[in-house]
């Protein structure tokens, strides 16, 4: 029998093609860094950025070519997590749906755990 473990951090097709469109814009390698830290109206917060290059200490998710990476202090907070790009009436945002957070704000870009 096959154990199936969950991944410690995904970027879906959707957010994978929307790093691509602005690595390409911006002359960036298409490597985007999910980090957490403290603030915002819930505790921690979500930050995206583009990287240059991977860590040493660097979890990678990697989709259609485009690198996630995530270092080992904020992945313990967001372990399981799935990164996405939804472009509603809202707006278009990057969106986290992290299995840890027992708490979100209504922008969804503050939890606690």
């Amino acid at each position: 029998m096959a154990t199936v473990t969950q991944p410690d951090i995904a970027l879906t097709p959707a957010a994978a093609a929307r790093v691509a469109v602005i690595a390409q814009k911006t002359s960036k390698p298409a490597i985007l860094r999910l980090s957490v830290e403290g603030g915002g109206c819930s505790g921690f917060q979500y930050k995206f950025g583009f990287a240059d290059g991977i860590e040493s200490d660097d979890t990678v998710a990697e989709t259609d070519g485009v690198r996630l990476v995530v270092d080992s202090i904020s992945l313990d907070l967001v372990r399981g997590a799935q990164v996405d790009f939804v472009d509603s009436l809202g707006g278009a945002a990057f969106k986290v749906e992290n299995p840890n957070a027992a708490s979100g704000c209504g922008c969804g870009t503050s939890f606690s755990v």
